[in-house]
């Protein structure tokens, strides 16, 4: 209601009679070379456009605005000057912008470090089609959320949260009442491996499922766009068949040749090392080419699901509740901000950051239990909020020539003593341990980019060993982060270390986790000040061990499941069901689950207290394609 009532003064105060144009910069009709990032849309607002180039000026984004009537405008473009909250000068993210192919006086994303409105100057617009271009002047990741022309000259458009969502909807006329979305049996919301799994699984035991994702590619950190490699065993006791699923979404070849040694008396294994054998370059496990991560592989698979509808490039932004059950899920477009609606008799958080669980109210933590609450061996005395972080992994290429590498003064300085002189940057590479990794991210993101540029300038430019570096150049930076840990919703039961490590049996006993315990801590450089960007772990090693399906729903929203890593467990168990061939199988027991409560009427709860043995019959057969998949 608020919201509204800012409407209304705005209205009174600055009239609609006022020629007003207002563009989001994801609604570009090209992008050029610009990219979405919706990671901090929860944050700020909005998603925005990021020109990741790593230091080349990325090409234009270009779009068509309609004037109404020529005249004098003002212009407002939302942006920041991104190394500025680090005291940083030289804003590295300046861009112009262009209209009707000439560039105006002011050069955007220099002057503060919070996102706000930055003043354009007045210009004229003739009446009619305008073209309108985002021209970026470094290729280090300027970003622009949106561009208002107005007749209003004095007209200063609102920055803050709420003002700005309702100034946002007003502007675009999105109308109050989102569009309908359709009706399922189950919504799965995100689309990494748990979630694909999830969606899969329940549609091909006859549920209607929709699959909200928001990325234009699926796979979570298993993609193209975070290049993270499927790590855990699949095809183990007490069910074998489940895992088989993630043979069809993901590529097998590349599956940790360590892993593959571990299980090295299966059949499976001797092959998956055969693989690596004749293909080396699949032994490239995080930070690989994009080809190796098979985004195509998986966006095939789903759409040609029967019973299953798939919603890329959507964001769930609220839900709709009847008393402890959710009925909907309202989705906002990424690109056009439309809106809809979602209702369905189940629902499953595969978000990560149990973003569903969350707008529902489910009971959840964050960060690390005490000792004296969970008796786990590696739980701190005091709770606090460490987590592991986020990846940002890069990598760099051989040339035949010399490249060059711009100076980054704005980035993390480094010396002889504190450089890092690799040329692939893995999973180690992990900042934000002890910030909040969803209202941090953004920060988080950009403090692992400084890092990344600042060590490869060193490298290029300033090492006594630059003659190594001269024929190699960056060439693939993530600007989506790889997330390992933030809220974990609570279930039933809430696993423990030491559940894992003297195998405590539960008569639920579902997917089998057989990574170890492995838990992150932040990695400061000696002689650096700057906050760490690196991560060393500690490993607990374990046997496999079988996961109780009370730990995929949850215990207070009475139609919520949970697959990957929002499940309910400890900070510490995180560190073994974390990976995502072990969320996979979460996903097939969750679809399991999801079909049971359709044929019986009941909900994830009524399963383990009422028909256990029914999941316990689809967990012996397993869902995904028996026998080992071709290459």
């Amino acid at each position: 209601m608020k919201q509204w009532w800012f409407v209304i003064l705005w209205m009174i105060a600055f009239p609609l009679q006022a020629d007003n144009i207002f563009v989001e910069t994801e609604s570009f009709d090209s992008k050029g070379g610009w990219v979405v990032d919706n990671q901090s849309m929860g944050q700020m607002g909005s998603p925005y456009l990021l020109a990741h180039g790593l230091g080349v000026p990325v090409e234009n984004a270009l779009t068509m605005i309609q004037v109404k009537k020529t005249g004098k405008y003002r212009v407002w473009v939302r942006t920041k000057d991104w190394v500025k909250q680090w005291s940083q000068s030289g804003s590295p993210g300046r861009f112009e912008l262009l209209l009707n192919g000439k560039a105006l006086k002011t050069t955007f994303g220099t002057e503060k470090a919070e996102w706000h409105w930055q003043d354009g100057g007045v210009i004229k617009l003739k009446a009619g089609a305008n073209q309108l271009e985002l021209h970026d002047l470094t290729g280090f990741d300027g970003r622009c959320d949106a561009i208002l022309f107005t007749s209003e000259l004095e007209m200063l458009p609102p920055n803050e949260k709420e003002e700005l969502a309702a100034f946002r909807r007003e502007m675009l006329g999105i109308p109050a009442r989102p569009e309908e979305g359709g009706s399922y049996d189950l919504v799965v919301v995100g689309g990494g491996i748990a979630g694909c799994c999830a969606a899969v699984s329940a549609a091909r035991l006859g549920c209607k499922v929709a699959l909200i994702h928001n990325r234009p590619v699926l796979g979570g950190n298993n993609s193209s766009e975070v290049r993270v490699g499927l790590s855990g065993l699949i095809a183990q006791q007490p069910y074998p068949n489940l895992g088989n699923l993630i043979d069809e979404l993901g590529p097998v070849g590349y599956w940790n040749n360590w892993e593959a040694k571990r299980d090295s008396s299966s059949v499976r294994s001797q092959q998956i090392l055969k693989i690596l054998r004749q293909h080396p370059e699949k032994k490239i496990h995080n930070a690989g080419p994009a080809s190796n991560y098979g985004d195509e592989k998986k966006l095939t698979l789903l759409q040609n699901q029967e019973n299953l509808s798939l919603f890329l490039n959507m964001q769930v932004v609220d839900v709709k509740k009847e008393g402890n059950k959710i009925t909907a899920v309202i989705g906002k477009d990424i690109l056009s901000g439309k809106e809809y609606i979602f209702n369905a008799q189940l629902f499953s958080d595969c978000t990560g950051d149990g973003e569903v669980g969350f707008l529902a109210g489910a009971d959840y933590r964050m960060g690390r239990e005490c000792k004296e609450e969970t008796e786990e061996p590696r739980a701190p005395l005091v709770a606090d909020q460490l987590v592991m972080g986020t990846s940002v992994q890069w990598y760099a290429e051989d040339t035949s020539e010399v490249s060059s590498f711009p100076d980054c003064p704005w980035a993390i300085q480094f010396t002889e003593k504190t450089c890092i002189p690799i040329t692939r940057g893995d999973w180690n590479w992990e900042a934000g341990l002890d910030k909040n990794q969803i209202t941090e991210i953004e920060y988080i993101r950009d403090h692992a980019l400084r890092a990344v540029y600042g060590n490869w300038d060193f490298l290029k430019n300033k090492s006594e060993k630059k003659e190594k570096f001269a024929k190699k150049k960056l060439a693939w930076v993530a600007y989506i982060g790889g997330k390992r840990e933030s809220r974990r919703l609570m279930g039933d039961l809430i696993l423990r270390e030491q559940d894992v490590l003297n195998n405590v049996q539960y008569e639920d006993a579902s997917f089998t986790t057989t990574w170890d315990v492995d838990l992150h801590y932040p990695k400061p450089i000696p002689g650096m000040k700057d906050e760490p960007f690196l991560s060393y772990c500690d490993v607990q090693k374990i046997k496999p061990y079988a996961v109780p399906y009370r730990c995929l729903y949850s215990r207070n929203i009475e139609n919520l499941f949970m697959a990957g890593r929002d499940i309910s467990v400890t900070h510490v168990a995180l560190g073994t069901v974390r990976v995502m061939r072990t969320g996979g199988m979460m996903g097939e027991v969750v679809g399991m689950a999801a079909s049971l409560c359709k044929k019986h009427q009941t909900n994830p709860r009524g399963i383990y207290k009422k028909y256990l043995s029914d999941l316990k019959t689809l967990m012996k057969q397993g869902v995904g394609k028996s026998g080992f998949p071709e290459e």
